[in-house]
């Protein structure tokens, strides 16, 4: 565990020093991070960089689901592994439940989860409709959700492209959204949820 511990600091620094350098890029926090919470961490998805910028630049170790093929590299599978990645086959990731088991899971555990809620990567850079499992976990779970949002990372790296251009990134955290035990516990709430979050983004996004 100490080795384990170790090693995620070394990994993690080597490419928060590198997106610094490389993509000169900058975080800033809307709230302080609480230190005693445990957060459901949603962030907008453009880019296969996204995990790594989160990954470095929140102070704590994520963990989140990533599909089993980004393993077979022995390099990229060693550094998203450190920095918190757990490898999913395709029928265990191929229906809505079983992904969202993988993330309850990792949160039972005793760790803050990262998920995307757009469901995959946008195509043209701009946040896409988000689905429902970000609040079904937070119902759940009742757990506070920690808007994020990249700005950069679909020009740094867009779909399709095997290269990170030297583009410049910024990653903000916004504030947590808590919500109270009438909103977890009933249908309606996911809904309220939902537009939360949605909003958060929407304000996020237009912070660039």
């Amino acid at each position: 565990m100490k080795q384990s511990k170790i090693f995620y600091f070394i990994v993690k620094n080597f490419f928060r020093i590198l997106l610094t350098i490389y993509n000169r890029c900058t975080s800033r926090w809307l709230e302080p991070l609480s230190p005693g919470e445990k957060f459901i961490v949603a962030c907008n998805h453009a880019s296969n960089l996204d995990p790594l910028i989160v990954g470095c630049y929140f102070p704590r170790r994520l963990r989140y689901l990533a599909k089993e093929e980004l393993f077979t590299g022995w390099f990229l599978g060693t550094c998203i592994r450190a920095l918190g990645a757990v490898p999913v086959s395709r029928q265990s990731n191929a229906s809505a439940a079983g992904a969202l088991k993988g993330f309850m899971k990792l949160y039972q555990e005793g760790s803050d989860v990262l998920i995307f809620p757009e469901g995959g990567r946008t195509l043209d850079g701009k946040l896409q409709p988000l689905e429902a499992g970000v609040a079904l976990i937070a119902a759940h779970e009742h757990a506070p959700i920690l808007p994020v949002f990249i700005h950069g990372s679909f020009r740094a790296m867009p779909p399709g492209s095997a290269f990170v251009k030297p583009t410049k990134l910024r990653v903000t955290f916004g504030k947590p959204l808590r919500f109270g035990e009438e909103v977890y516990n009933s249908r309606e709430g996911r809904k309220t949820i939902m537009d939360s979050l949605t909003r958060a983004f929407r304000e996020l996004e237009a912070g660039e």
